[in-house]
């Protein structure tokens, strides 16, 4: 997946700080993890203020996502094999 564009995605919250995506996250997920800048999700690199924190619901994930020039936005995609691939590579904070 080369374009987050061409993802069926939710936008949850847009022009949000990466604390707010943080809180919101942190408040509304069942699974938290933490990862690091330029740690690759759906083949595209997070950028952020480090720890960045990404929550899963079953097969669906929360997540900042950073765009240059637009800011940063709180996405949710359904996508059960990335939500695996977290659960292996990242760094589980809250189950």
């Amino acid at each position: 997946m080369g374009c987050i564009e061409k993802l069926n995605y939710e936008v949850i919250d847009k022009h949000i700080s990466f604390k707010e995506g943080a809180t919101y996250v942190s408040k509304n997920c069942s699974e938290i993890y933490e990862v690091e800048p330029g740690f690759k999700l759906f083949d595209k690199v997070i950028i952020g203020i480090p720890p960045i924190r990404i929550g899963i619901d079953g097969d669906v994930i929360t997540f900042p996502f950073t765009k240059p020039c637009y800011g940063t936005f709180l996405l949710r995609v359904s996508d059960a094999e990335e939500a695996d691939m977290l659960r292996r590579k990242a760094k589980m904070i809250k189950h």
